[in-house]
């Protein structure tokens, strides 16, 4: 399926104003202005104080079309280039708004942000994404413009266009997963849905009952209580690229894919369950990042992903605390509370993804787990932020400072945290009969190190910890808690952290 099929509508790069077939011009910046403007703007800022400052659409007397103005404003020194990408979704939604439909966005090129023009295009698409379910509902309504116009006054513009593209179809299917409705987005449509998107990448589903509940014993676990309808039943679709040249690394990505998350048992009780179909976004932004893989064809690069897709159902299937489960590693771990389904129905594909890095010898393999895991990772680090750990092999390499480094460059800011010798003491196991302790009966934001907590869990109960930087075969691992910067339901999710792993690891 050709890669105009994954954005929101045509992208075209046209560099005149007159005679372009537009119908109208946005305008975010007001250094980066057309001569023709330059005499309106000033008009309009003799009377309206307001004007740098506020959305406005008019008309101006020496340009054919209406022009919208977002205007980005003053910058403070903690600003970052997310005040781009605002400007140019602000300036879709007066277009959008006021019935234009086929506007031409002015792409600043700025100083303090070199990657200001991806950006500002990647945001204008952000706003302009139709979710799938109305697509498919009303096929007329598909698109909510004919074609975005960029003036770009680069260079490179043929290439920062052609890269807008790539990373916008990863983001389309993220978007497409994540924010799918729970039935829309069950496990067995999601494996229908990516089956589509692929020429480039082999494909396995783990689905029998009986397969996951021997080798993916804590996933099944989570599974049991949706395994009896079948329309909800959970599988692990395991996805590989691999580069015609030999490969120097290998990035090994585990997502988790809730479909909907109930709390199971331990139930979300109070009016929290709302929104809980997002708890999909880290299989999503997988998924995703997959389909950038798919596009660019890096040439020696081995990428192998894990899409979690499961329903954290209740009923009277429904794992729950108290009960010992022996993980794929082969420990025993004791359930403290069954709404921490997201370690487990990760852990086991992390193991897997340890073995095949080891028995395959895979060259410079790096393991990840994208989640959105826990209200800690929210509160932590507030929304729009996601938040890396890295385990010692990983943190030695510097690597979640890398990532941080690429998400404040691209609009996906990241922070850092650190594990310490309490997040697994921890899940340490506290009598006889017990190795692990899956967690507590809190929720994380009432625990202390509530995010770091679930990443040394899984280290631990998917053998990791015996992969550290003196050991045989060090690994590295990053898990990242996307709980923050996923999207606040019921706004379209972000996709995060999606652009940060693609030009950390693929074109930086």
């Amino acid at each position: 399926m050709g890669i105009e099929k994954f954005v929101p509508c045509t992208l075209r790069l046209n560099k005149l104003m007159k005679g372009s077939g537009t119908d109208c011009v946005c305008v975010i910046d007001q250094d980066v202005l057309p001569t023709e403007l330059k005499a309106t703007f000033d008009e309009h800022r003799s009377f309206d104080k307001s004007f740098d400052s506020s959305i406005s659409c008019f008309r101006a007397a020496n340009v054919e079309q209406p022009v919208v103005y977002a205007p980005v404003g003053d910058l403070n020194d903690y600003d970052d280039v997310r005040s781009y990408q605002e400007a140019a979704k602000k300036s879709m939604q007066k277009v959008l708004k006021a019935g234009f439909n086929t506007p031409l966005l002015f792409v600043p090129k700025v100083k303090r942000f070199p990657q200001a023009e991806l950006c500002t295009v990647l945001g204008a698409l952000e706003q302009l994404y139709v979710p799938i379910h109305l697509r498919e509902a009303q096929p007329g309504k598909d698109t909510r413009v004919t074609t975005l116009n960029v003036q770009i006054d680069d260079p490179k513009a043929d290439e920062i266009l052609r890269e807008a593209l790539i990373l916008e179809a990863g983001r389309y299917v993220a978007r497409d997963i994540g924010g799918g409705d729970p039935e829309r987005m069950a496990p067995s449509q999601v494996e229908k849905y990516v089956k589509n998107l692929f020429d480039k990448l082999s494909m396995n589903v783990i689905s029998d009952s009986n397969t996951l509940q021997k080798d993916y014993p804590l996933f099944a676990a989570v599974n049991r209580a949706a395994d009896v309808v079948e329309r909800h039943r959970g599988r692990i679709i395991f996805l590989e690229y691999k580069p015609p040249k030999p490969a120097r690394k290998t990035l090994m990505l585990v997502g988790k894919g809730v479909t909907y998350d109930t709390g199971g048992a331990d139930i979300k009780a109070g009016g929290v369950m709302a929104g809980m179909s997002r708890d999909k976004c880290g299989a999503a932004a997988v998924a995703g990042f997959m389909k950038v893989v798919n596009e660019i064809k890096p040439e020696d690069i081995h990428v192998v992903a894990a899409l979690c897709m499961v329903r954290n159902s209740v009923g009277e299937e429904c794992y729950v605390a108290d009960e010992i489960i022996t993980s794929r590693a082969g420990l025993l771990v004791r359930i403290g509370n069954t709404d921490a389904e997201g370690r487990m129905c990760m852990t086991d594909a992390l193991c897997r993804m340890k073995e095949m890095a080891i028995e395959q010898s895979l060259p410079d393999p790096h393991l990840f787990t994208i989640a959105t895991l826990t209200g800690h990772a929210f509160m932590s680090a507030g929304e729009g932020q996601s938040i890396a750990i890295d385990n010692s092999v990983a943190h030695q390499a510097d690597h979640a400072r890398k990532l941080q480094a690429a998400g404040q460059t691209y609009g996906e800011p990241f922070e850092v945290s650190v594990l310490r010798p309490s997040d697994f003491a921890f899940n340490a196991g506290k009598v006889i009969g017990e190795d692990l302790v899956q967690a507590n009966n809190a929720p994380s934001v009432r625990t202390p190190r509530g995010h770091q907590v679930p990443a040394a869990f899984m280290i631990m109960a998917s053998g990791l910890d015996k992969h550290g930087i003196n050991a045989k075969v060090p690994l590295k691992y990053t898990h990242i808690d996307i709980a923050g910067s996923a999207g606040e339901y019921p706004a379209m999710p972000t996709a995060a952290p999606l652009v940060s792993l693609v030009k950390t690891h693929l074109i930086g």
